[in-house]
């Protein structure tokens, strides 16, 4: 095994890029895909999306919300399940 290098020629070690600034070509992929998105139809497209491929947006919607949800100073959240009682269907004919 190899010692490792000691003084001012310590190699190639910090000059990387610093944490957080995105790849260049992952930022230039992202802004590529936004503006397709932008072409064909923006907010519209991605709702006729969800109706014709729900399996494939449920996936999208994975992948754009945050891992962890929390509610007010980091407090655990709460889901509340708010159902109609006695509300009939609009007629759509």
């Amino acid at each position: 095994m190899t010692e490792p290098k000691l003084g001012p020629n310590t190699g190639n070690a910090g000059k990387g890029r610093p944490k957080g600034v995105p790849n260049k070509t992952t930022a230039m992929i992202k802004e590529m895909i936004i503006e397709a998105l932008d072409k064909s139809g923006g907010v519209n497209y991605l709702a006729a999306q969800a109706e014709k491929n729900p399996a494939a947006f449920m996936t999208l919607l994975g992948k754009v919300l945050p891992m962890q949800l929390t509610g007010a100073d980091d407090s655990p959240l709460f889901a509340t399940r708010i159902e109609l009682v006695g509300v009939r269907p609009a007629d759509h004919s």
